[in-house]
């Protein structure tokens, strides 16, 4: 660009490093066909919607690339930009991308208000936006797909992403602070646009694959975990991709650690001993869980499972739903209850549970495999959920757990010393902790012999 570029294109230039200008500036040329030396930064040459189809449309609906053009039609670049309908100047493509790939979210809102709403009165509604999101959701697990960053899972084995891209859709959209008619100015995206980075994020991931604009400071997002040792041949998942989008950046560890399937019904049979063998000092894990009403649903454990009548966990647990919303519900701060896991005892509740209290679980499988509670009147006291099955008191269809974290390492010595009789029979020590006893042989254990 020259001397005659104004002062808004200057600015937004000098957004990137000097090396990522000429990308920034090539794009034009390289969607209207022309050569950089060719002569196409002459005034009257302009972009139009079909130039966007060919780069565009392997990954983003029409209806996506329509909105994408409108963004760019929106941009005011300083100068004289072109009449409405003639199409998109050279100016107002360099502040169109600089606002998506760098903008603030002041700056971005206005221009996905016309990408939301298209030509109208300044004020987009709620519907509007939620179409807006499933389009560029749509359009992101295509990118996903299509550039081969899938991590080892598998969609054709998954739950239809058709679904999944309405509930994150949903879910992103309810984070919206509309007015009293459901419709969002200018200021109310700027506000949800601030809190909610996955947006911006995923119109970064899809400007700068679908215009081919690789920046070295901002390589593409990972967006999924990565997926080890699964038998996907035998395997149907309950998870689709939207769904495993939005549940792993809620993880403790993120995107770093690689999921790893643990037990699945459909590979290990109904048996809730077979659910404490895969589960018991694994690691965090995923559970997931389907009614047979078709509700979806499960929960977070940070650590790894203990058959004890005692809570375990801390506050980086939490429960979640998938079907029929897409929700996620963490720790009130009410009471420490966050995971139970109890097998073969006569006096305490033996199942599987998550938040809340015996006999009103947040989360609860029963050891008589295939029954289990949500019982949430109004909220779950542990997590604040609601009920999460379709019913109170629900019949299990299918069971997933995943291990999504590092196992822990075994405990040196863990035989040796003397044993209190709290140890021998930890039943005693729930029902004394219930009852408000104090226990007193806690302060008066021998210490471990040192065997090194």
């Amino acid at each position: 660009m020259g001397n005659t570029d104004s002062v808004v294109v200057q600015k937004r230039l000098a957004r990137f490093r000097p090396e990522e200008r000429p990308v920034v500036e090539g794009v034009f040329d390289r969607l209207h066909g022309a050569s950089p030396s060719g002569g196409a930064g002459k005034a009257g040459k302009v972009l139009t919607l079909g130039m966007l189809k060919p780069c565009m449309g392997n990954i983003a609906s029409d209806s996506m690339i329509k909105r994408v053009y409108a963004g760019m039609c929106s941009m005011d670049p300083g100068g004289a930009p072109p009449p409405p309908g003639a199409g998109v100047s050279r100016e107002q493509l360099v502040v169109f991308l600089a606002d998506v790939l760098r903008g603030t979210a002041e700056e971005r809102a206005p221009l996905f208000m016309a990408m939301a709403q298209g030509p109208g009165t300044g004020v987009a509604t709620c519907d509007q936006i939620i179409e807006f999101l499933q389009d560029l959701v749509s359009a992101v697990v295509q990118i996903i797909i299509q550039k081969g960053r899938l991590q080892g899972w598998k969609p054709e084995r998954m739950a239809d992403s058709s679904i999944g891209v309405k509930l994150l859709a949903e879910q992103m959209s309810s984070e919206l602070k509309p007015s009293d008619q459901r419709t969002c100015d200018v200021p109310c995206l700027e506000d949800w646009l601030f809190r909610v980075s996955n947006v911006a994020m995923y119109m970064d991931l899809l400007i700068g694959e679908g215009l081919n604009v690789g920046l070295t400071s901002r390589p593409p997002p990972t967006l999924l975990p990565p997926c080890w040792e699964t038998p996907w041949e035998k395997l149907r998942c309950l998870l689709d991709l939207p769904v495993l989008m939005f549940l792993t950046p809620q993880l403790p560890d993120g995107y770093n650690i690689p999921w790893k399937l643990l037990f699945s019904t459909q590979l290990h049979g109904e048996s809730f001993t077979k659910i404490v063998g895969s589960c018991k000092g694994r690691g965090p894990t995923v559970l997931l869980i389907k009614d047979t009403k078709g509700h979806i649903f499960g929960g977070f454990a940070s650590h790894g499972w203990e058959v004890k009548p005692q809570f375990q966990g801390d506050s980086r647990c939490f429960l979640f739903s998938v079907f029929p919303c897409l929700r996620v519900y963490t720790c009130t701060g009410y009471n420490q209850h966050y995971m139970y896991l109890n097998q073969g005892q006569q006096t305490m509740p033996n199942g599987l549970g998550m938040g809340g209290q015996h006999g009103y679980f947040g989360l609860w499988l029963d050891s008589d495999f295939g029954r289990g509670h949500s019982r949430a009147r109004p909220r779950c006291t542990t997590y604040g959920s609601p009920q999460l099955s379709a019913e109170e008191d629900f019949t299990l269809d299918s069971l997933e757990v995943w291990g999504v974290g590092k196992p822990p390492e075994e405990e040196e010595g863990a035989t040796g010393g003397k044993r209190s009789i709290l140890d021998a029979d930890p039943e005693v020590q729930a029902m004394m902790e219930m009852a408000g006893k104090t226990l007193h042989s806690q302060g008066l254990r021998e210490p471990e012999e040192n065997n090194g």
